[in-house]
C-alpha cells in the first residue's frame, strides 16, 4: 500500500509539472527532465507493485529494460503512432521524440526511487 501511495504521489507530481511548470516560473529544462525523472521514478514504483516479491535491484532493471524499450519505441513510426503521440495520453505515455537525455533522466529516476523506497519502508517499520 505504500507503494502505491507513493506511485500516486509521483504521477500527481509529474502532471501538476508539466502543466503548471513553466507558468511557476521553472526553466523549461526542469519541466522537461524533472518530468522524465518522475517518469523513470514512477516506472520504479510501478514494477515494485507487480513484482513485490523481488529485490530493489532486480526491480530497477526490469525498470531500466522498460524505460529504454519505451525510449527506442519512439524511433517507430507510423501514422497511427505518430498521431496518437500527438495526444496528451500518447506524449504522456509514449513521450514525442527519441532523446539520450531523456535515458540518462529515467535512470536517475530509478534511482532516486530507489532511495526513497528504501527512506519509506525504514519508516514505514519505525511507525
Amino acid at each position: 500500500m505504500l507503494r502505491v501511495g507513493l506511485c500516486l504521489s509521483i504521477i500527481v507530481c509529474g502532471l501538476a509539472l508539466r502543466r503548471f511548470g513553466l507558468g511557476l516560473g521553472l526553466p523549461s529544462f526542469v519541466v522537461k527532465y524533472g518530468g522524465s525523472i518522475l517518469w523513470g521514478s514512477m516506472v520504479f514504483f510501478l514494477v515494485a507493485m507487480a513484482a513485490s516479491n523481488r529485490s530493489r535491484p532486480s526491480i530497477a532493471l526490469i525498470s531500466a529494460a522498460i524505460a529504454v524499450c519505451v525510449e527506442l519505441f519512439r524511433l517507430v513510426h507510423a501514422p497511427w503512432l505518430d498521431t496518437f503521440r500527438l495526444t496528451l495520453a500518447g506524449a504522456l505515455l509514449l513521450g514525442r521524440i527519441f532523446s539520450v537525455w531523456d535515458l540518462v533522466a529515467y535512470g536517475v529516476g530509478i534511482v532516486l526511487a530507489i532511495g526513497l523506497d528504501r527512506f519509506a519502508s525504514s519508516v514505514h517499520k519505525i511507525a
